[in-house]
């Protein structure tokens, strides 16, 4: 018989997901340095004692924020790599879905112009080898290993990586509806050259 949850366990749960909901809302909307913990406390409706509970400070919450988003990343990302049985175009298919996911402006703000700052650059590059990272190393290594790429699969990530996470900040910031759409079809061009032909 599987086991419930108990009242009290339900709502840590529910408390836990109310702070970092409003951390993520304020954090998006103001920045790190501008939210205080209080405001959070505001608009969770909770007690500085249940934010001490869950997260040792406000790092930690915002770490939690970045997780949820990366999480919520990964999920598109993978649903978008099921749906294609050719390496390159699964890489290329996963990728477009985690340019629409960071190119929201929340996801955006958080995870690739506040994080780096905040969690500092070691620590956000380790939550982000967990995530989008790992899972664009693990294609490039297994469209690499098809031989429909080639190349150092390590270096081709890092390339790649840098290149999507710039121009999803250079469209945020352009003055041009369809950046977002421009930097997702030249992403395209980009990887259908690097594709090896057969």
């Amino acid at each position: 018989m599987p086991r419930t949850r108990g009242p009290h366990a339900e709502r840590r749960i529910r408390s836990r997901e109310a702070l970092i909901a409003a951390a993520a809302e304020l954090f998006a909307a103001q920045g790190y340095a501008a939210t205080s913990t209080q405001a959070v406390l505001a608009a969770s409706g909770l007690t500085r004692g249940a934010l001490y509970h869950h997260f040792r400070d406000k790092q930690a919450l915002f770490e939690a924020v970045c997780r949820r988003l990366h999480e919520e990343a990964t999920a598109a990302v993978l649903e978008a790599v099921e749906a294609r049985p050719d390496p390159v175009d699964g890489l290329i298919a996963g990728c477009l879905a985690f340019i629409d996911q960071v190119s929201r402006p929340a996801a955006r703000r958080i995870l690739l112009v506040e994080a780096p700052s905040v969690l500092g650059w070691d620590r956000w590059n380790a939550l982000d080898r967990e995530h989008g990272f790992g899972l664009l190393l693990a294609g490039i290594r297994e469209a690499v290993a098809a031989g429909a790429l080639e190349g150092d699969p390590e270096v081709l990530a890092q390339l790649i990586n840098g290149a999507v996470n710039q121009a999803v900040l250079w469209a945020g910031q352009a003055d041009d509806p369809t950046a977002i759409d421009r930097v997702k079809a030249g992403f395209v061009g980009l990887m259908e050259a690097l594709r090896r032909p057969g």
